[in-house]
């Protein structure tokens, strides 16, 4: 996708300095549309992730909304990459999306496998959520 390249070539300008590419997931996650406390909850919590990730999602019309937080800045930078490529997709689109972005920024050398873990689970969540959603009809 458009958006995935985007990201891709956000990174090669970082020419695989570690420091900088963390740095950088770092600012993306400040950029994270704050959360309402009020969804920070047992309900919204992705277990399997080291630091504490909340995720909740509205719907418009066929497309999902994500909205997203966590206690710690690289993992907030995470979830805000997930959500420029997931974030008001159709369900269909979301339960298919190959995030090919990952492997191709080294994500899992940059992060480690702990945090990759929590991403893997990130990501199978908001696909659980568009396959939900798509099963009561309507997307």
């Amino acid at each position: 996708s458009t958006i995935q390249e985007e990201i891709i070539g956000e990174f090669k300008t970082l020419e695989e300095d570690r420091e900088r590419m963390l740095t950088y997931i770092m600012d993306l996650g400040e950029q994270l549309a704050p959360m309402d406390t009020l969804y920070k909850n047992e309900h919204n919590t992705i277990k399997g992730c080291m630091s504490q990730v909340w995720l909740t999602y509205t719907r418009q019309k066929d497309r999902l909304f994500f909205e997203g937080d966590s206690n710690t800045a690289i993992t907030k930078g995470l979830i805000s990459l997930l959500f420029r490529v997931l974030s008001g997709q159709t369900a269909e689109d979301i339960i298919h999306a190959n995030l090919y972005f990952v492997g191709k920024i080294g994500m899992t050398q940059l992060i480690g496998s702990q945090r990759s873990s929590g991403f893997a689970n990130m990501v199978k969540e908001m696909k659980l959520i568009a396959i939900a959603q798509k099963a009561e009809g309507g997307i």
